[in-house]
C-alpha cells in the first residue's frame, strides 16, 4: 500500500456547525490544558503531560467516533479527544487533584492517564505501547460479537519503536480488523528528535510493510484531519481493516511538568513552532471564511472559562478518596 499525503489545502466538506464545533473543542481542551500547567506550577497538581499543539487530529477522530460503542485505547497527550467523547473537564480536574470521585481511576492513577468506563475508554498504563495490543484485542472481541465497533488507539511517534507497536499493526492487518493506529508525531521522544530514531522520513511508511494504507496527514490543519478521520474511520467500519495515520503535530511545552525542554531545543525554534499553533490557525482560517464572526471567538472563549472554572471549584470541593480504600482496584472486591 502506498502512503499518501493529503493536499492541506482541500476542503473536507463541512458546514459551518460542524467547522464551529471542531474549533470550539480544539478551544476546549487547549483552556484545560493551560489550567492543569497553573494547577502543576501552584503545587497544587503533582504532575502534567500536555497535549497542546496535538488538539487538531484529536478532535477531529472523536468527532468521527461513537462514544460508548467505539473502543478507544489512548495515550497520554489525549486529553481532546477524550473531552471530544464526552468526558468533562470536572472529570479531569478530578484526576489531577487525585479526588475520590475521579472517573478514570479514583485519583489512584497518574494524571493524564485515561480511563472511563461508560465511554469504552480503557485505563491507560505507563508502560509505551501497549495499548496498541489492546486495540488489537477490543476489535476482534467486537467482530465475534458481530458488532461494527471500530478500535481506536494512539501512540507518539518515539513509541513506534517497540515491539508492541509492530505485533498489534500485524495482528489487525492479517486479520484485517477495524482498528485506527493514529501516531501523533510530534518530532521529540521525550528529547530525543525524530532524526536519532528511525531512518524513516514518515511513521506512515511502515504501514506497507503490513499491507494497509499509510496516510499522513498535517495535524495542525482541523479540516485535513476530519477529512482523514472520515475516511478511515468509515473504511474500518465497512470491515476493510486498518488505516496507519500520521499526524504531524506540535509539541507546544516540554515533554511534562518535570522536563525542560529549554535544555535541547532552541527558543528560536520554540518560537517558529508557536507560530503555527493549530487553534490559532483554525480561527483565522474560520474568520476568513465568515464562520467566526467579529467577536465569536472570544464570547465562546470566555463561556469556556466560565464552565472551567465552575469545574475546578466543584473539583477542589470534592471528598479525598478514604484511606480504608487503598486497595481498591487493585485487588478484587466482594460484591
Amino acid at each position: 500500500m502506498a502512503v499518501t499525503k493529503p493536499d492541506a489545502k482541500d476542503e473536507a466538506g463541512l458546514d459551518a456547525g460542524t467547522l464551529r464545533e471542531l474549533y470550539r473543542n480544539m478551544l476546549r481542551s487547549r483552556l484545560l490544558d493551560e489550567r492543569m500547567w497553573v494547577l502543576n506550577r501552584q503545587g497544587r497538581a503533582p504532575f502534567w503531560i500536555s497535549g497542546m499543539g496535538h488538539e487538531a487530529v484529536q478532535v477531529a477522530f472523536g468527532m468521527n467516533l461513537r462514544p460508548g460503542y467505539d473502543w478507544i485505547a489512548p495515550y497520554y497527550r489525549d486529553l481532546a479527544l477524550t473531552l471530544v467523547l464526552g468526558m468533562t473537564p470536572k472529570d479531569h480536574l478530578l484526576s489531577v487533584l487525585a479526588r475520590a470521585d475521579d472517573p478514570n481511576s479514583g485519583g489512584r492513577q497518574m494524571p493524564a492517564h485515561y480511563g472511563c468506563h461508560r465511554l469504552n475508554i480503557i485505563s491507560t498504563g505507563s508502560p509505551v505501547g501497549t495499548q496498541l495490543l489492546h486495540a488489537a484485542g477490543l476489535a476482534l472481541a467486537s467482530r465475534m460479537r458481530g458488532e461494527d465497533a471500530v478500535a481506536f488507539t494512539s501512540i507518539g511517534e518515539g513509541g513506534t519503536s517497540e515491539g508492541d507497536f509492530h505485533e498489534a499493526l500485524n495482528f489487525a492487518a492479517t486479520h484485517r480488523l477495524a482498528v485506527l493506529f493514529v501516531v501523533e508525531n510530534n518530532g521529540y521522544a521525550i528529547s530525543v528528535p525524530w532524526e536519532k530514531q528511525m531512518p524513516t522520513p514518515d511513521v506512515a511508511d511502515r504501514a506497507t510493510a503490513y499491507g494497509i494504507p499509510g496516510v499522513v496527514v498535517d495535524g495542525g490543519d482541523a479540516m485535513a484531519c476530519y477529512r482523514v478521520a472520515r475516511e478511515a474511520t468509515e473504511r474500518a467500519r465497512r470491515g476493510e481493516g486498518p488505516t496507519l495515520v500520521e499526524a504531524k503535530v506540535l509539541r507546544l511545552t516540554s515533554h511534562s511538568s518535570d522536563d525542560d525542554q529549554r535544555r535541547y531545543r532552541s527558543l528560536e525554534v520554540l518560537e517558529e513552532e508557536k507560530q503555527r499553533d493549530g487553534v490559532l490557525r483554525f480561527r483565522a482560517q474560520l474568520e476568513e471564511l465568515g464562520v467566526l464572526k467579529p467577536g465569536d471567538a472570544e464570547e465562546m472563549r470566555a463561556e469556556l472559562v466560565r464552565e472551567l472554572d465552575r469545574a475546578l471549584d466543584e473539583a477542589e470541593a470534592a471528598p479525598q478518596p478514604d484511606p480504608d480504600t487503598v486497595l481498591r482496584h487493585v485487588y478484587a472486591e466482594d460484591r
